[in-house]
């Protein structure tokens, strides 16, 4: 089946619609740590196109005032605290605590007063503590970028929509190791959980946020 025919399939299903978005967003970077963004790791793959346009959206969200919110993933040497994933893939035991694999990818400029999430498992959302974080901030909608599309960031798409957060996935600032899951995990996505767009779409919804509204950082 074609993305045309699936995504004629939705549109008569009804699936699709845009989400209402607030005035108070965030920007959440998923994994575009070192581990994810260098194809020397197992894990990693060729990442520079999303890593630089992602680095682009930064540089607007912190322009205007715009909380940045960080995720990466690191293990234990034993592998003990990866439970079952780690056996699923088992290269994700390269990511290990405190290693350069679970550094943040240098290209992205991360700040000390940015807040950084360290996670076991796919959503940004399992095991953590981000939605008090979004809460404390009084944060409305997340503009989400990063890696894999078809793993942590769709996995964190659904979380955010379970949780009551509307998202906005720019296309150019996620990735995945191969196209097919990649491409089909947006359509899936966009007719389920978030809104797909483009980076200069997300760019002007944040340069369009009241001034007043935007967190102090």
């Amino acid at each position: 089946m074609s993305d045309k025919e699936t995504q004629k399939i939705y549109a008569e299903a009804g699936l699709g619609h845009s989400l209402p978005l607030g005035t108070n967003p965030a920007v959440l970077v998923v994994d575009f740590s070192c581990g994810f963004t260098d194809p020397a790791y197992g894990a990693g793959s060729e990442l520079s196109a999303e890593v630089e346009e992602t680095a682009r959206l930064l540089t607007v969200a912190r322009s205007e005032r715009i909380p940045v919110i960080f995720t990466t993933i690191g293990y234990e040497p034993s592998g003990a605290d990866g439970g079952l994933w780690l056996k699923k893939f088992p290269t994700l035991a390269e990511l290990q605590t405190g290693t350069r694999a679970e550094e943040i990818d240098p290209r992205l400029g991360a700040r000390p007063d940015e807040t950084v999430i360290h996670k076991k498992g796919a959503s940004a959302f399992f095991g953590t503590n981000l939605v008090a974080i979004l809460v404390s901030q009084g944060i409305d909608t997340v503009v989400l970028c990063g890696a894999t599309t078809s793993g942590c960031i769709r996995a964190t798409a659904i979380d955010l929509m379970q949780n009551g957060f509307p998202a906005l996935v720019p296309r150019e600032c996620v990735g995945d190791r191969a196209h097919a899951p990649h491409e089909a995990n947006l359509i899936d996505i966009q007719a389920k959980y978030a809104d797909v767009v483009s980076i200069d779409e997300a760019i002007s919804y944040l340069m369009s946020v009241p001034a007043g509204r935007k967190v102090a950082v």
